[in-house]
């Protein structure tokens, strides 16, 4: 007998009526129309409404398109957190390109790198960062259109070395310019590198699926309403602001941006401003609790802090809740376009007492809406590790807001993606109420201050000193930045090496946030094979 069709399947095929690529590039359009007169973004004294931000969004990608930049073109960006920033979030894929932000911590030949690897075809550069951009450039073998960011707030040096600037720029393009959406949801939005070891960082490749899910999950997570106002601490180039620079138009809220992430900066523009949420590292929670006490300003109301990278330890947590915030511990990678792990909270853990109930909120947490799942597996069997709390397993994740895969690395997408999971490289444990908690990275990376440092780079350099015969580097848990990376080294016999004169070495061969800051001379302890025992590290770092 025929097989019966299902009726449900059947004359109900998907057309433009009801089925329409998700893109984050919507949540702007209507935005503009539903809230045309509320402050979108807030800069110094720069306030800009929805309709005008959408407009120049437009403009400028007529301007891109003119230009030549089209499907499948990269657009490179160093700059801090500015109007143009989240400009250039809708316009740069409004033009149907795909948007690179920079890590403006890094060096000249790395950016240069990432140039060549993305094939940027134009690169944005603020005034501020005129010097790595010019050297960058000199640095690659592509030849990007140079446009400068002359942005107000910024009164330093920095000559201009692009072509022309960015708002002559836009006034090339037309005002009336009709972008559309993707052809197809699964097109590149955004091209974001992780910190790999020198010369080989990953280009994680966005989807505009993934980038509307997640900043809607962000919207669902945070509790965020029309009268919320985003201070921007979180840097737009990690992971497109863990894309917040594409959340706020959901709901018609506010961007404040900030240029000089400070305690006085902060506390400043949450008094002035209201702010109702902002994020980051450690390093940013260690500004709110160390702030001088001239510094520090009474908040005028609660604000949601979305604490993310190295794991917060719950002294931390404690203090800054004293000061008025409300701690939302996420948890994500690159790969996972930010965080799409949170510690989501239980009323009943309130009644906890306050140490209690900083080390549940220490714990990473559990999928975010819009992750269809988390696990803890044996990455070599790929079976479930019980969850008991103590049973170690690797971190997998899978669903739509996972990357498309790195860009030209099928071999490394193919690694990542096995099994049918997403390998963090993370190890945790899985508690019996489904909450995971990291222990330990099996990629040896420190994060310090959001930035993540390989070890086995710093090791490498290490290596290269005359006077070294072996080195190891591990995190050691810093109030500041979270971690920093603690330097393990045994001098060859006569040599004479002080910290300080090693510390100034890495310098001069590393991003200076890459260094270590702690060094320890010392023989290294080893397993039978010789292998350097690396957790006997951390604890003799700790216990410095």
């Amino acid at each position: 007998m025929p097989t019966p069709k299902n009726p449900y399947d059947t004359d109900l095929d998907q057309n433009p009526a009801n089925h329409q690529p998700l893109s984050p590039l919507s949540f702007l359009k209507r935005a503009a129309e539903v809230y045309p007169e509320t402050i979108a973004i807030l800069h110094g004294d720069l306030e800009r409404n929805y309709a005008d931000f959408y407009a120049r969004c437009c403009q400028l990608a007529s301007a891109l398109t003119k230009r030549g930049i089209g499907l499948g073109d990269t657009v490179s960006v160093i700059a801090p957190n500015t109007p143009e920033m989240l400009e250039l979030h809708y316009a740069v894929p409004m033009a149907g390109a795909v948007l690179n932000t920079m890590n403006i911590r890094l060096d000249a030949p790395l950016i240069g790198f990432m140039l060549d690897h993305g094939d940027a075809k134009m690169l944005f550069v603020d005034r501020e960062f005129a010097s790595l951009g010019k050297d960058a450039v000199a640095a690659a073998k592509v030849s990007p259109i140079v446009i400068d960011i002359d942005d107000p707030e910024y009164d330093g040096p920095g000559d201009a070395i692009g072509e022309t600037d960015y708002e002559s720029l836009l006034e090339e393009g037309d005002e009336d310019f009709q972008w559309s959406l993707p052809a197809d949801e699964w097109q590149a939005i955004s091209l974001n590198y992780t910190s790999g070891t020198t010369g080989n960082p990953k280009g994680v490749v966005f989807h505009h699926r993934g980038a509307n899910l997640l900043a809607m999950g962000n919207i669902v997570t945070a509790g965020m309403t029309h009268n919320s106002v985003y201070l921007w601490t979180v840097p737009m180039f990690h992971c497109n602001g863990w894309c917040f620079t594409w959340s706020m138009s959901v709901i018609g809220g506010t961007h404040v941006c900030l240029r000089r992430v400070t305690a006085a900066n902060i506390f400043a523009a949450i008094e002035k401003h209201g702010v109702t949420h902002m994020g980051g590292a450690p390093t940013v929670m260690g500004f709110l609790i160390n702030a001088t006490e001239e510094e520090k300003k009474p908040l005028p109301n609660t604000v949601h802090f979305f604490a993310a990278a190295a794991p917060p330890p719950a002294a931390t947590i404690r203090k800054l809740e004293a000061q008025g915030f409300n701690v939302i511990h996420v948890y994500g990678l690159t790969e996972t376009y930010g965080p799409a792990v949170v510690n989501a909270w239980h009323d009943e853990w309130d009644d906890l007492d306050t140490d209690a109930r900083a080390q549940v909120k220490a714990r990473q947490g559990v999928n975010y809406p819009v992750l269809e799942g988390i696990s803890v597996r044996d990455p070599e069997t790929m079976l479930e590790v019980p969850r008991d709390g103590e049973t170690l397993g690797e971190v997998m994740f899978k669903g739509n807001v996972v990357m498309k895969g790195y860009l030209k690395n099928p071999t490394a997408t193919s690694e990542a993606f096995a099994g049918g999971w997403f390998h963090s490289g993370d190890l945790g444990v899985w508690h019996k109420d489904n909450y995971i908690q990291l222990k330990d990275r099996s990629k040896d990376i420190i994060i310090s201050g959001g930035e993540n440092i390989s070890s086995l780079e710093v090791e490498d350099i290490l290596y290269k000193h005359p006077d070294i015969i072996e080195a190891a580097v591990v995190a050691r848990s810093d109030e500041k930045w979270g971690e920093t990376p603690c330097a393990f080294i045994t001098l060859r016999n006569g040599a004479s090496l002080t910290e300080a004169e090693l510390i100034a070495y890495c310098r001069e061969n590393l991003a200076h946030f890459k260094c270590p800051k702690t060094v320890v001379f010392t023989d290294l302890p080893k397993t039978s094979t010789g292998k350097v025992q690396k957790f006997k590290l951390r604890e003799m770092a700790e216990a410095l």
